[in-house]
């Protein structure tokens, strides 16, 4: 399964992001889709905050992960950075990398870039899956 959608560069965009992954995730393991919620919000804060452009998001899931990637036509490119703790913010790519299985950003040939990453979907412990 792949779902595939535009936003506009607006704040708002965080949230209607957040809600295009709950619906297309629907039935996903509950620990991945959080998981998978708050990454896709710093994805898409960092590109309405780091770019003048709207954004496209692209979900993926198969058997074993979910990757999502954000891509923009922003310049520039994503770096990790080492905020101090009374900073306001700089933790996005810090917080995808400690929470994702992997991530990674893809500079196109033109203008513009894809970040992505991957959650892998856990097995479902032994008792979840029993039906009494």
């Amino acid at each position: 399964m792949r779902q595939t959608t535009s936003f506009a560069h607006a704040p708002e965009s965080v949230t209607a992001a957040r809600r295009f992954a709950t619906d297309v995730l629907e039935g996903a393991p509950a620990a991945a889709l959080e998981v998978v919620r708050l990454l896709v919000s710093e994805l898409a804060s960092n590109c309405i905050r780091h770019t003048d452009t709207g954004f496209e998001l692209t979900i993926r899931q198969t058997g074993h992960e979910i990757r999502v990637q954000a891509t923009d036509r922003g310049s520039g490119e994503p770096t990790v950075r080492r905020p101090g703790p009374l900073d306001p913010n700089g933790r996005g790519l810090q917080i995808i990398d400690m929470l994702s299985s992997a991530w990674g950003v893809e500079q196109s040939s033109g203008v513009g870039k894809t970040v992505w990453f991957t959650v892998e979907l856990q097995a479902p412990a032994p008792f979840e899956s029993a039906r009494v």
